[in-house]
């Protein structure tokens, strides 16, 4: 069975074959300054969620008592 392809984000709203559609940027390709704060934007996101599960977990264990 041949393995299928991996589908991203961006490919879900276009159309593969249509020319006129913008490629996916490569991440190497951006300039340094525009990796870094994406990175940290990332890293925000990330963290934001975590302490968020972390806070409900709390108030949940709070509930529990």
């Amino acid at each position: 069975m041949p393995r299928q392809l991996t589908t991203y984000q961006l490919d879900l709203f276009t159309n593969p074959h249509d020319v006129e559609t913008p490629r996916t940027p490569l991440w190497q390709t951006q300039p340094a300054e525009t990796r870094r704060t994406l990175t940290k934007l990332m890293i925000r996101l990330i963290l934001d969620h975590a302490d968020g599960d972390l806070a409900r977990e709390r108030q949940e264990a709070r509930h529990d008592v």
